[in-house]
């Protein structure tokens, strides 16, 4: 072959000109290494340039969920956040009565009804060139184990503080779950529109009792009918909004030193000199922010403002992807998995029937951990061991969804699910891991469902194991006689059921109280030590939704003398054995 390509060059050669031709079977074996070199070249580049475009994917996408207790403004943060990046013209405005629109992330009906949010919604919206994947979680205490799960998907969070009432109980609940799991964690006092608590008391109580040192970012120009504003002490420059409930305002005036004389014709003399000492004496107190401690857990980055008036939201959303983590490495049961890796892989952290109901679908929530996803592949579900094909991958905004072709590490898509998929499912492109799973805890308060329509049985069945699957609460079917208990954190969680039930799925029911302290998951290494336990107890084992076996506690005494008495059998208080 080299000779033949030499003689092909000679002849050519001798065509153009009349020197001789140099050694055929040398100038052959060059030339076909050449070619053979470009084919590969061509062939690599493509791929050089496609991981590339990946890792670029990888490196845009901040991922963060939005926690705090009852009312302190999440949901409307979450909404001026979608308004700066351009995802919404318009917000609504939570529990107000002179605005007929609700707050877009709340879209179930009793939602509207309540003005609070009680499940989990996802956006995605673009700003300044990155992708932000964000959720908005339930602030109620009676949701817990919702915002939990949410937690697990996300990669670094905002905390809501409502400047009136300063850190509440459900928000340090939820700092505790941050803190297992070192989520790297910002905070954003809310509602100085209203005259609440001192600045520097406020920042003296986060790190009190949410157990993290503080760095402020911005600082408030007065508080209430006085609030003018912030100062960003991020990127040393003053902004001031005009009020504007529900639509942005584009008015910004900026001056980026605070010793220029046209502070005072902006804000007046005294709130002049009032934001330069407080500048001051922040500058002397807390340390200079710290990419690597706030990463690590160790400080949050504090912000201030008024979301429903739109102060302070900017300066947040500018420092947030500017020092937010990307998509971090997660562990499954077999090694950790690193986003950069070209499989994919992802878990369901949540599920959700009936987003639409003019549409009976049911979503499964997935985070992408790793690779690329693509619609119309065939992954592997890992519980289950077979193959999966989702040709209806969606995006979400609040409950606006699209269909997407490829999603990236960060990325929250929906996969439509004919009841395959459950809260902790791993799906990969063919890895046998999977990613730690997400436990159930042993609910608070315990009721019997009681049917009230015979002729709507099966409806109600359905209708409860779908409402199981997504989280809502527990249930656990007796062993003796089929009696059928749901478990929950509060009473509201009753109330969601219900309504729901009769809504969603055209049945209804009424929850009778019954006399339970805990419900205890059962394990040990003794298979006959367990059965002996069970045959015992056997008035008093049920099965949760998964088919695991329950012991139902009566009282906490009660629970204390069987262990004692079964020492072979371990009980478990969350479903994770």
């Amino acid at each position: 072959m080299p000779t033949a390509v030499g003689d092909i060059f000679c002849a050519k050669l001798s065509v153009s000109s009349a020197g001789s031709c140099p050694d055929k079977s040398r100038i052959g074996r060059f030339l076909s290494g050449w070619v053979m070199l470009s084919g590969l070249i061509f062939l690599i580049l493509p791929i050089i340039f496609n991981h590339m475009g990946f890792n670029e994917e990888i490196a845009r996408r901040r991922t963060f969920g939005i926690i705090s207790h009852p009312d302190a403004g999440k949901t409307t943060l979450t909404e001026k956040l979608l308004l700066f990046g351009g995802a919404i013209k318009q917000a609504g405005a939570v529990k107000s009565s002179k605005i007929d629109r609700h707050a877009i992330s709340d879209f179930m009906e009793i939602e509207k009804q309540r003005g609070i949010s009680v499940a989990t919604s996802v956006m995605g919206f673009n700003y300044q060139g990155i992708k932000i994947n964000l959720l908005d979680t339930p602030g109620h205490q009676d949701f817990a184990e919702d915002t939990y799960r949410t937690l697990t998907a996300v990669d670094s969070a905002v905390i809501v503080v409502d400047s009136v009432k300063g850190v509440e109980t459900q928000t340090e609940k939820l700092m505790e779950v941050c803190r297992m799991r070192k989520t790297p964690v910002m905070a954003f006092i809310n509602k100085l529109d209203r005259q609440g608590q001192d600045p520097f008391d406020l920042l003296d109580e986060i790190e009190k009792k949410l157990n993290i040192a503080v760095t402020p970012m911005s600082w408030p120009i007065g508080m209430g009918k006085s609030f003018k504003g912030v100062y960003d002490l991020f990127q040393r420059k003053l902004l001031l909004f005009q009020p504007g409930k529900t639509k942005l305002s584009d008015e910004v005036l900026q001056i980026d030193d605070l010793a220029h004389s046209a502070l005072e014709q902006e804000i007046g003399d005294s709130a002049a000199a009032t934001l330069r000492e407080e500048v001051a004496l922040i500058t002397g107190v807390y340390p200079e922010f710290s990419e690597e401690d706030y990463m690590n857990g160790k400080v949050a980055p504090v912000f201030f403002g008024s979301a429903v008036n739109n102060f302070g939201v900017r300066e947040l959303l500018d420092c947030f992807i500017r020092i937010a983590p990307r998509p971090q490495p997660r562990n499954t049961e077999v090694r950790q998995v690193k986003p950069t890796e070209l499989d994919y892989s992802g878990f369901v952290f949540k599920i959700h029937a009936n987003m639409d109901p003019k549409h009976r679908n049911r979503i499964a929530f997935v985070r992408v951990c790793s690779g690329r996803f693509q619609r119309g592949v065939n992954y592997h579900h890992v519980r289950l061991d077979k193959k999966l094909r989702f040709s209806n991958a969606t995006a979400f905004m609040a409950q606006s969804k699209e269909i997407i072709e490829e999603a990236f590490p960060g990325d929250i898509i929906g996969l439509y699910d004919t009841g395959n998929l459950k809260i902790g499912d791993t799906i990969t492109e063919g890895e046998k891991g999977s990613y730690q799973g997400i436990p159930s805890f042993s609910p608070e308060i315990f009721k019997e469902v009681v049917n009230t329509d015979a002729m709507k049985t099966k409806q109600l069945e359905k209708g409860l194991r779908q409402l199981m699957d997504e989280g809502v609460a527990q249930l656990f079917t007796y062993e003796l006689g089929s009696r059928k208990v749901v478990g929950t954190v509060g009473q509201l969680q009753f109330e969601v059921i219900q309504h729901r039930l009769q809504h969603e799925y055209g049945a209804s029911c009424r929850f009778h109280p019954v006399g339970l302290y805990k419900a205890c998951w059962i394990g040990g290494d003794d298979p006959k030590k367990i059965k002996e336990f069970m045959k015992s107890k056997h008035r008093h084992i049920a099965k949760d939704k998964d088919g695991k076996w329950v012991f139902m506690a009566e009282t906490k005494a009660w629970l204390q003398m069987v262990q004692e008495n079964f020492p072979g059998v371990q009980f478990y208080m969350t479903s994770e054995l």
